[in-house]
C-alpha cells in the first residue's frame, strides 16, 4: 500500500519466505521524522523476531527524542550539523543494542540474539544512514543502482581481503554468517553516511533474504519496468520465486521529481562524482567510498585572472578543476594548461613544502578543493578507503616520476644535440 509523507512517498512489504516458520524480520516508517528502518533478526525461538522488532523502535525513540535538535536543521545543513546528526544516527544504533542485549539477559531463552539494523534519514536534501550487518540501502539514481551500505558478513571480508573470489561464493555454507550485529554483545559499531538527496531519488532498503537472489542488475530492471508502487512486492515475488529461503523485507522510498527534472544540485553533484571517479587517484573506490570522499570537498568559484594558489606559499590543498581551466605558472611563464577532470597540487595532501608555481583562472571556473586535514581524517577512520587512496595516491606519484624522469632524459638529449651543433659549427668555421 502507497502511504505519504508530504511529498515523500514510501511502500513497505515483508513477507516470510517459503522455507522459514515465522518471519524474523521488521521494519518501521516514522512520517514525521521521514526515518525507515529494516532490521533482520537472529536467534531462534522468536528471539530474532523480539530482536529485530526492539531494535527499530528503539531506535526510532532515540531519533523521536531529539525532534526539537533536528527541526532546526530545516534547511542547509552545515558540516558541523552533519555530524551531530550522525552521532545522532549512532547514538540510536547503541541505544537499539542495548535493549536487545538488557532483554536477552533477562530472558536465558533468548541469550545471544541479535539483529542486523540499517536506517535511513531524510532532512531536507540530505539523507544520513546508519547500519549493521548484511541488510542493505541501495539508491536508485536515474538509470543507475548504488549499494549505499557494505555488508558487515564474512563473505564481504574474505573478498575484501582476496582470500575468495566470487565466482566461489556458491560454494559456501556460511553465506548468512555476520560479523556485527545489534545486541549480541553490550555494543556495536555502526557504520554511518551523509549525501545529497536529488530528487527523483529511489531507495531500496532490504534484508539479505531478497539480496539473496537479486544482483544490481535485477535491481535496476525492476525499478525501471515498474511503478514504485509494484517494486516491494515484485521483490519478494523474485525471491520466493528463487527459493525463498529466508524472510524477504523491502521497503521503498520516492522522493518527489521537480518540475524541472535534474535540478542545478542534481547536476553539480552528479558532475563531482563522475569527476571523481574518473581520476586515478579515486578510481578504484566505491559509489558508497566515492560519497565520503565528496563530503570532505569544497567547490569553490574563481574568475578570469583570479589566483588559486600562489608560488612560494606552503600548501594543504589539492585543486580538481570541475568546470572551466586553470593555468599553472611560474611569474608570467605558462608551465601547463588545466582542464575539467585535472588536477594538481595532490603532494599538499602529505607534504607542506611551499607551492613551486602558482596557479591562476583563465575562465570562469569551479574547482573541488580537498584539504589535506580532511583527507587525513578519512584515512584514518576508514581503513578500506585508506588502502585505496594511498596505494593510487603511490601510483600517480610513480608516474609522475617516471614522466619527469623522461622529460629530464629528452632535455639532456637536446643539450647534447645543441652542444654538438656548436662544436661542429664553431669547426667549420676554423677551417673557413
Amino acid at each position: 500500500m502507497s502511504q505519504e509523507d508530504g511529498s515523500i512517498r514510501y511502500w513497505p512489504l515483508t513477507d516470510v519466505g517459503r522455507v522459514r516458520a515465522a518471519n524474523e524480520d521488521s521494519f518501521l516508517v516514522d512520517p514525521k521524522l521521514q526515518l525507515y528502518v529494516v532490521a533482520d533478526g537472529m536467534g531462534g525461538h522468536a528471539a530474532g523476531e523480539v530482536a529485530s522488532s526492539l531494535a527499530v523502535h528503539a531506535f526510532r525513540d532515540t531519533i523521536d527524542g531529539e525532534q526539537e535538535s533536528l527541526a532546526r536543521f530545516d534547511g542547509v545543513i552545515d558540516g558541523a550539523g552533519r555530524k551531530e546528526v550522525l552521532r545522532l544516527m549512532e547514538l540510536g544504533v547503541q541505544n537499539a543494542c542495548t535493549a536487545v542485549y538488557e532483554e536477552a539477559q533477562r530472558d536465558p531463552g533468548k541469550r545471544g540474539m541479535g539483529t542486523t539494523l540499517v536506517a535511513l534519514m531524510i532532512l531536507g536534501s540530505r539523507g544520513f544512514i546508519a547500519h549493521v550487518g548484511d541488510s542493505r540501502i541501495y539508491v536508485v539514481r536515474g538509470d543507475s543502482v548504488h549499494q549505499l551500505t557494505q555488508d558487515h558478513s564474512l563473505i564481504n571480508e574474505l573478498l575484501k581481503r582476496g582470500r575468495l573470489k566470487p565466482d566461489q561464493i556458491a560454494k559456501l555454507n556460511m553465506k548468512n554468517a555476520v560479523t556485527r550485529a545489534v545486541g549480541v554483545y553490550e555494543s556495536v559499531e555502526a557504520d554511518t553516511l551523509d549525501f545529497d538527496v536529488l530528487a527523483g531519488d529511489r531507495f531500496l532498503l532490504c534484508s539479505d533474504g531478497l539480496t539473496e537472489y537479486a544482483e544490481d542488475n535485477d535491481i535496476q530492471r525492476v525499478f525501471r519496468e515498474l511503478p514504485e508502487d509494484d517494486v516491494a512486492q515484485a521483490f519478494i515475488d523474485h525471491a520466493n520465486e528463487a527459493g525463498g529461503k529466508d524472510n524477504i523485507t523491502a521497503l521503498v522510498v520516492k522522493v518527489p521529481d521537480t518540475a524541472k527534472g535534474l535540478d542545478r544540485l542534481a547536476s553539480e553533484v552528479n558532475l563531482k562524482l563522475e569527476t571523481l571517479h574518473k581520476m586515478p587517484l579515486f578510481r578504484h573506490l566505491t559509489y558508497q567510498e566515492l560519497v565520503r570522499v565528496l563530503n570532505i570537498i569544497d567547490v569553490r568559484d574563481y574568475k578570469p585572472g583570479d589566483v588559486v594558489m600562489a608560488a612560494g606559499v606552503e600548501g594543504a590543498e589539492m585543486f580538481i578543476v570541475l568546470t572551466g581551466g586553470v593555468r599553472v605558472h611560474s611569474g608570467e611563464t605558462d608551465l601547463v594548461h588545466l582542464g575539467p577532470g585535472q588536477h594538481v597540487g595532490e603532494m599538499a595532501l602529505v607534504d607542506k613544502s611551499p607551492r613551486s608555481a602558482s596557479i591562476s583562472a583563465t575562465e570562469p571556473s569551479k574547482l573541488m578543493v580537498m584539504r589535506r586535514r580532511e583527507f587525513f581524517d578519512l584515512v584514518r577512520k576508514d581503513h578500506d578507503v585508506a588502502v585505496k587512496l594511498l596505494w593510487s595516491f603511490l601510483g600517480v606519484l610513480t608516474q609522475r616520476l617516471r614522466d619527469t624522469s623522461r622529460e629530464l632524459g629528452d632535455a639532456r638529449e637536446q643539450i647534447a644535440l645543441l652542444v654538438t651543433d656548436e662544436v661542429l659549427d664553431e669547426g667549420d668555421i676554423e677551417e673557413l
